[in-house]
């Protein structure tokens, strides 16, 4: 941990307002990975429909 001292042996509070900006910055990151995450299964919901669709197309086009 950072129990550091300074040069006239006064407590140094630095190391945790570090670990305390790294817990607040972890948060907005946490959320962005949320949202990104939902961001594939919509890409694979709109390709999975994309080939539904052309897939009847061409079964459409074989037997008219």
């Amino acid at each position: 941990m950072a129990n550091t001292q300074g040069p006239q042996g006064n407590y140094d509070p630095a190391g945790n307002t570090q670990m305390f900006r790294a817990f607040v910055d972890e948060a907005p990151q946490a959320a962005q990975q949320q949202q990104a995450s939902s961001g594939p299964r919509i890409g694979l919901i709109v390709g999975v429909l994309a080939t539904v669709v052309i897939v009847a197309a061409v079964a459409w086009l074989a037997l008219k």
